[in-house]
């Protein structure tokens, strides 16, 4: 695992942690030519996250392909406190991902995959299984993101239905 900080084009502090490494290698008439894919999660513990993949003949040139793809396609994790609002179950190829509200004190019950994008997305307590029939973490990790998308807040699922938030009730 490697975590650094860099400051993105926002002004605000974004750590990096990369995820997955994989060598691919390419026979030619001189010998063998390698390549390295990089999966790289960006976010800045607040809600906003990101995943992105690098490519090049360099490890740290396909780091730094994905932070920079990463970056581009962050989106905001909607929470409750410190977990997240309801059950979702994010589908990304043959890779299915549930994630469910934890309560407090619970910590991030995750893979290395999708720890990563809950941790630097700011989420303390989660519950997560890898249900679907793969566990190749490029698509574990877009399953992941896909079901951080699709995460409605409270409020918006009020808006959406028409209703009126209403506060608890405090009467007995």
């Amino acid at each position: 695992m490697n975590a650094r900080n860099a400051s993105s084009t926002k002004g605000s502090d974004l750590n990096e942690r990369v995820v997955a490494i994989n060598r691919v290698s390419k026979v030619v008439k001189g010998g063998k030519r390698f390549k390295f894919s990089v999966l790289v999660v960006v976010g800045d513990g607040f809600g906003q996250v990101g995943v992105g993949m690098g490519k090049a003949r360099e490890i740290s040139e396909a780091v730094r392909k994905g932070i920079d793809h990463a970056k581009k396609g962050m989106v905001t994790l909607k929470k409750t406190g410190h977990t997240i609002p309801h059950p979702i179950l994010g589908k990304f190829g043959a890779a299915e991902v549930l994630l469910k509200p934890a309560a407090p004190g619970t910590g991030v019950i995750a893979g290395a995959v999708v720890r990563a994008i809950m941790e630097l997305g700011g989420v303390k307590d989660v519950l997560t299984k890898v249900i679907g029939r793969t566990s190749n973490p490029i698509n574990v990790a877009y399953a992941t993101f896909e079901g951080v998308k699709a995460l409605r807040s409270p409020e918006e699922i009020h808006r959406l239905r028409g209703k009126e938030r209403r506060p608890a009730a405090q009467d007995a």
